[in-house]
């Protein structure tokens, strides 16, 4: 049975088989039967985990428990408003903590940043956002990576055309300024120009 664990840049939980690069959570939105309730809780602390952490093993959502999600890779988790774990992703943590702008930060802060910023797309053009931010049109979601435009999915990116104009950029302003600082978030290799 394929579980409804799958996160989109749009921060929307969807079943597809694929596990991606990344899991995490945003606390527990699951029932006893592990099916999904809610996509959203008042948990403000949204997690990027490494798949892998000291062989810590789990069934996936066990009733009470926080539900496991997955990711593409790290830039789409940060699109959907997640930051890196500061347990098993320490050093990724500290420095996104150290970049993110305006503020000398600590979890909560960040926290609450995030939450304010998480779930509303922002205008901007192609060239005004860093490699390693996403963006919509319509209901597609692209990655700037290497300075191209990819298309998003589930299984991975593909090339795309470059787009004119405004665009939705769906990874929240505060992510997006980190980025800019340096903060180079890991990105599924199918983002990758032919060599």
């Amino acid at each position: 049975m394929t579980l409804q664990n799958r996160v989109t840049p749009f921060s929307t939980i969807e079943a597809d088989p694929a596990r991606g690069l990344f899991m995490g959570n945003r606390g527990c939105l699951h029932g006893e039967h592990r099916n999904l309730e809610v996509e959203t809780t008042r948990e403000k602390r949204w997690l990027i985990c490494q798949l892998n952490f000291k062989n810590r093993k789990r069934t996936l959502m066990q009733p009470g428990r926080y539900t496991e999600l997955f990711f593409l890779d790290e830039a789409t988790a940060l699109a959907a408003g997640h930051r890196p774990c500061g347990e098993c992703r320490k050093a990724n943590y500290e420095t996104f903590l150290k970049l993110f702008p305006g503020r000398k930060a600590d979890a909560v802060k960040l926290d609450n940043t995030l939450a304010g910023e998480r779930l509303r797309p922002w205008p901007a053009t192609f060239a005004e956002i860093p490699d390693g931010a996403m963006y919509a049109i319509d209901d597609a979601a692209f990655l700037k990576w290497q300075g191209r435009a990819w298309r998003w999915s589930h299984a991975g990116y593909t090339p795309a055309e470059m787009p004119e104009g405004s665009i939705e950029v769906l990874t929240p302003e505060g992510t997006v300024e980190a980025i800019r600082a340096g903060y180079r978030p890991l990105v599924h290799p199918s983002a990758r120009l032919a060599t």
